[in-house]
Order: C-alpha cells, then structure tokens, then sequence
C-alpha cells in the first residue's frame, strides 16, 4: 500500500527512446538501459488505457490512505487481512462460486456487473470433479 491521496491513477511511465539511450557512439546503450524493442519506442496506446486499468487499485489506495489517516494503522491493516483470509477460497472448483464477502470488503456489493448475473457460465463447468480438486489441490 503506497500511501497517496492520488485520485486518479497517474499517467503511464514515459517509455525511453534510441536518442534517450544512445551512450557516446550514438548507439543504444544495452547494459544500462535493457535490451531495445520496438515496442517500447512505439507507443501506439493512449495513456487512457493504463488509468482504466489502474483505476481500482487506485482508488482502493486512497481509501485505506484514509482509513489511516483517520483511524490509525490498524484499519487498512486489518482490513487487508481479513481481504486475504476471505479470497482464500475452499470451494470446489467444479462448483459455480461468487466470493460474496470478498465484494462486501472490497466496497462493490452495491454495484452489478456482467459477472454478477451471467455467473462466469461462458466456457461450461468440468465434469471431472475429482481432477479439478486434484489440480487445486496441487496432488
């Protein structure tokens, strides 16, 4: 947890190009900067992307910054604690799940989304319980 009051996620980091990089010679310096790919140097995303995706975290940044802030230390710790013990689901997998009270801690139990109604039902369940808890299970 970085405290921040940041409001909005900040935009993507600033991706370095040949002429940043370039050592004495004029050519990209490798073992300072990492191997060169085409990718970093052309940024065809908009910076939109990255703060839709960072959007959440976030804002689940801000509010345990002020959970802190206001109750002390021991909110945003507590609450990330009992985040973890929730998500640490023991259902079957075979079986349809919803992770109810992971929502309610995570603040979205008041909103819909696809997921809510449709219920992750797109690729079917397995019938083979017995290697899916075997996976699961890591046996």
């Amino acid at each position: 947890m970085d405290p921040s009051y940041r409001i909005v996620p900040s935009a993507a980091a600033k991706t370095a190009s040949v002429q940043e990089t370039a050592g004495s010679l004029g050519l990209h310096d490798t073992l300072q900067y990492g191997p060169r790919t085409i990718a970093t140097e052309i940024k065809t995303e908009s910076g939109l992307k990255g703060r839709l995706e960072s959007w959440e975290e976030t804002q689940d940044n801000l509010k345990l910054t002020m959970q802190r802030n206001v109750y002390g230390m021991h909110a945003p710790m507590r609450l990330l604690m009992e985040r973890k013990i929730v998500s640490a689901n023991p259902h079957m997998p075979a079986l349809p799940q919803s992770n109810l009270h992971l929502d309610i801690l995570m603040g979205r139990d008041e909103t819909i989304e696809p997921g809510d109604i449709f219920g992750g039902l797109e690729n079917g369940g397995s019938l083979n319980i017995h290697r899916d808890m075997e996976k699961k299970r890591n046996i």
